[in-house]
């Protein structure tokens, strides 16, 4: 005998039947802003990337919970500060570089997976009798200080000459069955973001940097095909966790100056 309620039957959520739609990435057509307002550290804001989706969830069945929404990763990462002829610091995934992971998961360090658990996801718990329809959102941008002083150095005498920042990400939105852990791709973005300064120390604070290249960040790909998601980007360590800071002298060895937490 058939089932006469599909919500009180063990009906499986399938990718069919789920529909995603309005599907938009951007990053803002805005150049990165620099701050010059401390005499201890040069501030850069960059543009948002944004991305959100609107969904339309089947009914979930009895004991079942779903969340659906965004995880994010790190697959790139390159940030050098140059001092002058002295040497550079450099925030590294010595994981990523080494080329041991694919991937480093860029969650809030909280909401593993997921890159944050306010308009970021949605959950659901069955049973539900009609369609669930809703969006998620989420938004990224870098707003990091760097030192004019060379950071292992006592001294505040301002050295720094050049900013170089080339990082890219992998955005997925996701629906996970938090029971089995089931995980269903509903959709792949690819996005990168990149920071050029040029600074001349000997310059009055207030006029020493300037913004080069581009000001304007390459758009965001909106894959029409699924990309796996690996490992690395599910759990521990996040990003935030995993980087070092390293000192780079042009002479003599490298020095841990922040380890990873």
């Amino acid at each position: 005998m058939g089932c006469i309620q599909s919500i009180t039957c063990k009906s499986r959520i399938k990718r069919e039947n789920i529909v995603v739609y309005d599907v938009s990435a951007t990053i803002d057509h805005c150049p990165t802003v620099i701050e010059e307002n401390s005499p201890i550290v040069l501030r850069y804001k960059t543009p948002y990337f944004k991305a959100s989706a609107r969904i339309v969830m089947p009914p979930i069945p009895r004991n079942d919970t779903w969340v659906v929404g965004w995880i994010q990763a790190c697959t790139q990462m390159e940030f050098y500060n140059t001092y002058n002829d002295i040497g550079m610091s450099s925030w590294e995934l010595p994981e990523l570089c080494e080329g041991l992971v694919r991937a480093i998961s860029d969650s809030d360090g909280v909401s593993y997976p997921w890159y944050g658990n306010t308009t970021e996801t949605v959950t659901l718990s069955g049973p539900t009798s009609k369609p669930s329809r809703f969006t998620v959102s989420m938004n990224d941008n870098f707003y990091p200080s760097v030192t004019w002083a060379v950071p292992i150095s006592d001294s505040n005498l301002p050295l720094l000459t050049r900013i170089k920042r080339d990082q890219s990400f992998t955005t997925w939105l996701v629906a996970l069955n938090t029971a089995t852990r089931e995980k269903i791709l509903l959709q792949t973005v690819k996005w990168r973001m990149r920071v050029d300064i040029l600074v001349d120390p000997s310059m009055p604070l207030g006029s020493r940097a300037t913004l080069m290249g581009r000001a304007h960040q390459d758009q965001p790909r909106v894959l029409t095909r699924m990309e796996p998601i690996p490992p690395n980007a599910l759990g521990r360590p996040n990003a935030n966790d995993a980087q070092v800071l390293m000192w780079r002298p042009r002479k003599g060895p490298p020095l841990v100056v922040i380890p990873p937490k």
